[in-house]
């Protein structure tokens, strides 16, 4: 599983494949090497609007590939600062960067505790590898 998609250390992960770099009250929110894979080809993103106040569990932006259309919904309550203009150039970011140049949104968390509601690296592997045993079977 190490080998087949990686899992960044010291990022916090969702059972919807979003990972979140936390920095002081500040998170950083992209999609997990593993969801990218799912998705296949991302084509476009309808990225969230910038400065706008989100619920945790509430839609902010959809992922459009050549496989399906998904929504994204915010991992934590806060507000959007910024937004990853270059998504709308070149919306492949997301494949060939998820932790990096792929990121999503920007955002200033309104609660730090809802991280703790969140998967560690560590427990994000466990569950990928559940998820590829059940493929298996």
């Amino acid at each position: 599983m190490q080998d087949q998609y990686k899992v960044e250390p010291g990022l916090y992960y969702t059972k919807d494949h979003l990972w979140v770099k936390i920095d002081e009250n500040i998170a950083v929110i992209g999609i997990s090497d593993y969801g990218q894979a799912q998705l296949g080809d991302v084509v476009f993103v309808e990225l969230p609007e910038p400065e706008k106040e989100v619920e945790a569990g509430e839609k902010v932006a959809s992922v459009e590939s050549i496989k399906a259309v998904v929504d994204v919904f915010s991992p934590l309550t806060g507000k959007i600062l910024s937004v990853n203009e270059e998504l709308k150039e070149e919306p492949s970011l997301i494949n060939t960067d998820p932790y990096g140049d792929g990121w999503i949104y920007e955002m200033q968390m309104a609660d730090p505790t809802e991280v703790e509601d969140l998967m560690t690296s560590q427990d994000y592997e466990a569950y990928l590898e559940e998820l590829l045993a059940e493929e298996e079977e």
